[in-house]
Order: structure tokens, then sequence, then C-alpha cells
């Protein structure tokens, strides 16, 4: 029977703030699967816990606290990899989030349970992942994915572009589709910007929320917003990363840029719900965001704001599709500039009523069905 299966999810990670894992993870237990999510532990994380009815387990490595040199990080992979195997190798599916992981799910298979299966659930373009990425990291992603994804009984992925490429890269079916989208739930408009930053009730409020970090288009945005002519329109950046000093130095000089710790996921949309308008100005530096359709664009969508994006495949085709917002011309600061001064000409009670629309269909409820379709063709493929 279904309800009997035993499905460890894998991630590197501490596990805690993995929505799309726990999501998945939570899905499939209320579903009648049994689900342990095996994580890396980190102090003061509890090494076994139960999250929302999911047990946790976040592995103490002894290697853990050693050098991250790369021949060190290799014994710590090496020490997962069997402490691991000792204890769900019996486990009847593997889920292995991200490249990473895979090879851990092949060893269990090739090794100690024939009979498991795999689900490979790549959230990323895994070959491509970062911006300046050197071809030589780029070759060896490809083989290792290459070798180890015949293996896997079913692969996931976030983006019909990223789907099409594993057929062409590998020759495979078609990956299964499974958006990063929230949960639905009614997201009444809030001014908590305005009231916590001392923003004008007269100036237009943009977000950008998420990662501070490179190629994401920070430094063109504060560009955009510390060459205004006035001050009618302002952004906050919302989140935490290696830019935030930066982004801090500026909000200190220019009235026109707000900066806003990361808050927690319970109140997540009621900041999001804040702002006029979402950001996502990703940068063409790397296919992973060529190809991206991030969880942010989803979460501006359910909080009910119109969207500003880079010209990227995925989210342009989302965001035109949907006419839920505006894709800049160019990936510049002169792009983001055009952008917002074409948004602010659209009839706004349409576009308000086009996200509303599309914040119906882009819900995790919606992805969880063809999540379990997809558990359901492994379930009797295996009997």
């Amino acid at each position: 029977m279904i309800n009997k299966l035993r499905v460890t999810s894998i991630v590197f990670n501490n596990f805690k703030n993995d929505a799309r894992v726990l999501k998945e993870a939570v899905s499939l237990q209320s579903n009648g699967f049994s689900v342990h999510v095996v994580a890396l532990h980190e102090d003061p994380l509890e090494e076994r816990e139960k999250l929302a009815d999911v047990l946790v387990h976040r592995m103490k490595l002894t290697t853990r606290k050693w050098s991250k040199n790369t021949f060190v990080q290799i014994f710590k992979y090496i020490e997962f990899l069997f402490r691991f195997c000792k204890e769900y190798r019996n486990s009847d599916i593997l889920h292995c989030n991200d490249l990473g992981t895979l090879p851990v799910g092949v060893f269990v298979k090739l090794l100690f349970n024939r009979k498991v299966k795999i689900v490979y659930d790549a959230h990323e373009y895994e070959i491509h992942i970062l911006s300046n990425q050197s071809q030589r990291s780029i070759k060896l992603a490809f083989y290792l994915e290459r070798f180890l994804i015949k293996y896997a009984d079913k692969v996931i992925t976030v983006s019909d572009s990223i789907a099409n490429e594993y057929v062409r890269l590998y020759g495979i079916s078609k990956p299964v589709i499974v958006l990063n989208c929230p949960s639905y739930v009614n997201a009444p408009k809030h001014d908590l910007f305005r009231k916590e930053l001392g923003i004008r009730q007269d100036q237009t409020v943009f977000l950008y929320q998420g990662g501070l970090s490179k190629s994401r288009g920070i430094e063109i945005l504060i560009e955009a917003f510390t060459t205004a002519n006035d001050d009618k329109n302002v952004i906050v950046f919302m989140g935490y990363g290696p830019l935030e000093s930066n982004i801090r130095k500026h909000a200190e000089i220019h009235n026109t840029i707000f900066f806003k710790q990361a808050v927690s996921p319970k109140i997540l949309l009621e900041y999001t719900a804040s702002a006029d308008y979402g950001i996502l100005f990703y940068e063409d530096s790397c296919l992973n965001h060529r190809y991206c359709s991030p969880n942010k664009m989803f979460e501006y969508l359910m909080a009910g704001i119109p969207i500003i994006t880079s010209n990227l495949v995925e989210i342009k085709k989302i965001v035109q599709q949907y006419s839920v917002g505006i894709v800049a011309r160019t990936n510049t600061s002169a792009g983001f500039i055009d952008a917002v001064e074409k948004i602010k000409k659209l009839n706004h009670n349409l576009l308000l009523n086009n996200v509303d629309q599309a914040r119906k269909i882009f819900t995790w409820e919606a992805q969880e069905k063809i999540l379990l379709q997809a558990y359901e063709e492994i379930w009797i493929c295996r009997i």
C-alpha cells in the first residue's frame, strides 16, 4: 500500500529555511507517505525534531567543523554517505534535492538496495548555477549529472526551460515541473513599510525581496534609485546577504533607498503586501538565472502586487502571459527606469485584477497535485 512507502528526502543544508523541501515533505506526509528529511546539523538547531508532522534528522558529522578545503570536504561527504547508508538504506524512495545529493541516492541503489526508487529534484539549472563559473566546473557538473540521472526513476525541476534542457542534454523523458509556489492565502493589503520606515503616503514603494547577493540586479537597482530626479519612487530591500552593508550605507544617505531585515515566513506576505510593486531583476549571468522561475515571483503574486522583471526567459513568459507586470527591455538601470515609467501608465485596477487571477493559479495546492501524481507513477511502477 502507498501509506507504507518510506520517503527519505536529502538536503545538504541545515533545513532551517528550505521552504520548498518542507512543502514537498508535508504534502507527501499528509497524503499517506512516511517522510524523513535528512539534513546537516548546525548549532543550536535540534538534531532530531518534528516539523509540521515531518520527522527531521540533522546529521551530526565529526568532520563538520573541519576546514572547508576541497580535499577535506570529500571526507565530510564520505562520512555523511556512510552514516546515511547505515540508517536509511532501506527507504522505499530517496528524494534527492539538487545535484549534490544525487550521488547519495545512486550509491544506496547500486550497493545496498536495488529496489529503492530515486527522485531527482533539481531546484535550479544545476550545471551552470553560478555567475562567472569556469568551463571546467560546468563540464564536471555536466558529466556527473549525465552519469547519475539515468538512475533516477523520476526527475523533477522548476521550469519548462530547464526541463527541456534535460531532454536535450540527456535524452530523458521530460521532467515533471513543480513550481515553487506558496500556499494559497488571503493576503489583504498592508502598509507596514510606510509605518515602520517613515515612507510617505505619496511615495510609491518598490520592493526587492530575497537574497542580497551579486548578480541579482541589486547594484542596478541602487543606481536607478540614487540617480532619480525626485523621491516619488522609493525601494525597500528586504532580506540578508553579503550586499547588506552596501545597501545600508546607501540607505543612510539617499531618501529613496530603505533597508528592512528579513522577517519570519509566518509574516512575510504581510510585508510583501505592503509594497506597491515587486522587483525581480536577476542578471543574465548564468543559465540558472536565464531559466529560473523564482519563488519570489509567486510570493509577489500571492501578496497581490504587480511585478517588474528583468528580461529573462521564464520570468518573462509568466509576466507577459498573465499580464501581471512589465518586463524591462534591457537588464540595466535605464531599462529598469523605463519599466517603472511604463508600469505606472498601465490601468492599475486591471493590473491588480490580473494579479488576483494569477495568484489563484500559482499555488502550492496546484503544485502538490503534480507532485503526488509523479509519486503515484513511481508507486505503480514499483508493484
